[in-house]
């Protein structure tokens, strides 16, 4: 079944028999945005259409500041694009984009991932949070079901951007939503979300 099949989130929690809860739980860290990244973000978001295509919105808004945050981890964390994510018929699928471990065998080489980026396409979160918790399933079982192990995703059109945590058999949303025009609490947010990815890899 593959990840957009799965339409809401309470299709994922019944099927998985996961808890679902809400809290506030991400954290401001800082983090310095080049001056350069932040005039070209906002010359993309004030002379480009970047709402007219879901193509547009990943590529102008979502993966350009994952990118810029990933720049400030490169050392220990991959950044994939449309990296296909299989665990069996009921968890298969294309993430729109991954972090995962970096392997020391060099960058073709896939290790375990910790954080997944759903686009809302069409601003529909509710099907893009069913999508994105499907996909931190299946990214905790190909990790050999460590419940110790924090996964994490992401929901954003672009403009809005959400966030949750699967831990075991327990979900959590964070209660409030970032949007791109504060960009440096969402930089901020992303970074620490980035840093927690990397506390994972003794878990």
């Amino acid at each position: 079944m593959p990840f957009a099949s799965y339409k809401n989130m309470g299709m994922v929690l019944k099927k998985f028999q996961i808890i679902y809860r809400e809290e506030n739980y991400v954290v401001v860290t800082p983090v310095i945005l080049s001056d350069y990244f932040q005039a070209e973000l906002n010359l993309v978001r004030t002379e480009l259409v970047t709402n007219n295509s879901e193509y547009a919105v990943c590529e102008n808004l979502i993966y350009p500041l994952l990118k810029e945050i990933w720049k400030l981890h490169k050392e220990q964390l991959m950044l994939w694009s449309h990296e296909p994510l299989n665990y069996d018929e009921d968890l298969s699928g294309v993430p729109d984009y991954l972090i995962a471990q970096k392997s020391p065998l060099g960058k073709l080489v896939f290790e375990q991932p910790y954080l997944m980026v759903v686009e809302a396409k069409k601003d529909n979160f509710t099907e893009g949070w069913g999508q994105c918790l499907a996909e931190l399933v299946a990214a905790q079982k190909l990790n050999g079901n460590n419940f110790d192990q924090t996964l994490f995703g992401i929901v954003s059109n672009g403009e809005i951007w959400e966030f949750g945590k699967l831990v075991g058999q327990q979900f959590t949303k964070n209660s409030d939503l970032y949007a791109i025009k504060e960009l440096d609490k969402l930089g901020g947010v992303l970074n620490y979300l980035f840093e927690q990815c990397k506390l994972q890899f003794s878990c």
